[in-house]
């Protein structure tokens, strides 16, 4: 069966004999002894009576840490090679031309992102002074690429603002460091200080109100404007058909009264006279009345629902 190697350390040897890839090596840690391959860092071979970097691989990972110590055995010839110091404990550079070394910088600056937590199994070392964003550990080209970035994609986003769910975590734990640029969450969008709202006294909401049970549809209005109309809830999306809230709120109150003469319930053809439109503006609001508790279907009927309005209540007012 053959032994995997996938666990890696690099460690710095001295050693007292020759080291290259050929050889049945062992590493002896505390009082346990594992099989390993070498391999020479930068060359093929390591001259005894001098140390150099070296790449351990392990079958196993262990728990070690940068500043760990251990002796590197050859079973095959039965004596002990030399001792190792740990510098790196998940390398991620290829072996060719690496020069590893136990800092903390060197860690983070190879993986630009680095969870503290994450960083504190692999380095005894604290990232002390240096760039934290969120509960990462951050080095500063990298942190450096996350600003422009976000700089860059708020300024593409235009007036609306940069829609925050297309950010991910690391881009939302720099994101309160830019507040000083002017660009912040504000109104559910990343966007810059100066830039007006572009949704301040809309058109669009200007037009519902207008006409409001018989609204025009959004042509002309740009989608995203209209996605965060709607999610700001300063527009109503009922079955294809665009309402303003305040429109809903006024049809339910003039819809109320209706009840008091049609203790069975009242059809949809009753509320549209009320509100004077058409069937393709009545069903669509209607379906919201029910969706809402503003009514409630009886067969072809309409009956009050929990949130109908009540004469003299506030909606009314």
């Amino acid at each position: 069966r053959t032994t995997r190697f996938d666990a890696r350390l690099d460690v710095l040897a001295a050693v007292d004999h020759d080291v290259s890839r050929r050889g049945a090596f062992a590493l002896a840690i505390g009082s346990g002894e594992f099989p390993v391959k070498v391999r020479v860092l930068g060359d093929t071979s390591l001259a005894g009576g001098t140390s150099g970097f070296v790449r351990i691989h392990l079958p196993i990972p262990l728990p070690l840490l940068p500043g760990d110590r251990a002796i590197l055995r050859d079973y095959g010839r039965e004596e002990t090679i030399g001792g190792i110091e740990v510098l790196d404990v998940d390398p991620r550079r290829a072996a060719a031309g690496n020069t590893p070394d136990a800092t903390v910088e060197r860690l983070v600056s190879e993986r630009g992102w680095l969870e503290l937590e994450q960083l504190g199994r692999l380095s005894p070392f604290t990232w002390v002074g240096r760039v934290v964003a969120g509960k990462w550990a951050v080095s500063e080209p990298a942190y450096q690429a996350m600003c422009e970035s976000i700089r860059t994609r708020t300024e593409s986003a235009g007036a609306l603002g940069l829609d925050p769910a297309q950010l991910d975590d690391r881009a939302r734990a720099v994101l309160p460091d830019l507040h000083d640029e002017g660009i912040s969450l504000r109104d559910g969008r990343v966007k810059r200080g100066e830039v007006r709202d572009p949704l301040a006294d809309h058109p669009y909401i200007a037009a519902l109100l207008a006409s409001p049970f018989q609204p025009p549809d959004p042509s002309g209005v740009d989608k995203a404007e209209l996605r965060e109309l709607i999610r700001r809830g300063l527009v109503v999306s009922a079955d294809g058909v665009w309402f303003a809230p305040a429109a809903l709120q006024q049809a339910a109150v003039l819809v109320a009264p209706v009840f008091a003469d049609h203790p069975d319930g009242i059809t949809v053809a009753q509320i549209r006279d009320v509100l004077g439109t058409t069937r393709k503006y009545i069903l669509p609001l209607v379906g919201w009345f029910d969706a809402n508790g503003i009514t409630r279907r009886r067969g072809d009927l309409r009956i009050p629902g929990p949130k109908l309005p009540m004469p003299n209540s506030p909606e009314r007012s």
